[in-house]
């Protein structure tokens, strides 16, 4: 039983996907629920390196992958981080974070009282953690919009590598950046939403990671296999899209059995199995 959330005890996994700009899938990556997608990013985008040859120059990510590791991994590889806004998690009526402002040459936070915040200690998050002093903050005018604590003290963290962090968030307003990251909602989020409609992957059909990386790739396989389709057949080549996949299912056939074979799966999932291959490989050719 894996905690997706403090509110929700499921069996589940969670399926991380990359594409490129056209919707083609390049990778999948297939986790347990509990997992965070930041923990994640680092196997996949390493995966999809290795299937591509190269490094791609912008990385479009959804708001789940937005941390400074991150942030730093790919900015030391040259590469532009594109990630969405979020909105301050500060409670109604204090103050958000960027109201205090950072002194990089002392090493400090100031107020909006111009009261300097101190560095204290470093957690084990990575998180340096800046202290005001409770003396001048009792008697300060916006204490109650500032802090709820009992001993009157604002407490604001800096991450070690917030300095990539907040470069990342500069790439966000490039103009040709936010171009780059319009495309999710036609290229990755078409592909999940299909994936969950059209492929029966809204719910957990196997246990196991490996099952479920198994069938996450094939059904990735598949979706490549559509796009394909429609795009030979707007031009005319469908005898020779026939022709490829029915290769392509004859040379792999015997493979992906036996892997799955293998695994040692019950008699009613292993025809389902078999079932479901035949409309991933068929179904493109005689649906479009």
């Amino acid at each position: 039983m894996f905690v997706k959330n403090e509110r929700e005890r499921v069996f589940a996994y969670s399926y991380h996907t990359a594409c490129d700009r056209h919707g083609w899938i390049l990778h999948t990556y297939v986790t347990a629920a509990n997992v965070h997608d930041s923990q994640a990013f680092f196997e996949l985008f390493e995966r999809v390196k290795q299937e591509i040859k190269g490094c791609p120059t912008d990385v479009c990510i959804d708001a789940g992958y937005k941390t400074p590791a991150i942030a730093k991994y790919l900015l030391e590889q040259g590469i532009h981080p594109i990630w969405p806004y979020t909105r301050p998690k500060t409670k109604d009526g204090f103050f958000r974070k960027s109201e205090f402002a950072y002194d990089e040459h002392f090493d400090c936070y100031l107020c909006p009282n111009h009261q300097v915040l101190s560095y204290s200690t470093t957690n084990r998050e990575g998180y340096r953690e800046y202290k005001s002093d409770p003396a001048i903050c009792q008697g300060c005018p916006y204490l109650q919009k500032c802090t709820a604590s009992k001993n009157h003290t604002k407490v604001v963290t800096r991450h070690v590598w917030q300095e990539y962090y907040e470069e990342a968030e500069h790439l966000r307003y490039v103009p040709e950046h936010r171009e780059l990251y319009e495309l999710r909602k036609q290229t990755i989020e078409r592909n999940f939403a299909d994936l969950k409609e059209k492929h029966g992957l809204r719910w957990t059909n196997y246990r196991g990671l490996e099952r479920n990386q198994m069938q996450a790739m094939l059904v990735c396989a598949a979706i490549n296999l559509k796009k394909l389709a429609n795009y030979m057949w707007r031009r005319g080549l469908s005898f020779l899209l026939y022709s490829s996949v029915h290769l392509f299912w004859f040379i792999h056939q015997e493979t992906q059995l036996s892997k799955w074979n293998k695994m040692v799966i019950r008699q009613p999932s292993y025809h389902h199995f078999v079932n479901s291959l035949n409309r991933c490989f068929y179904a493109p050719v005689f649906s479009f």
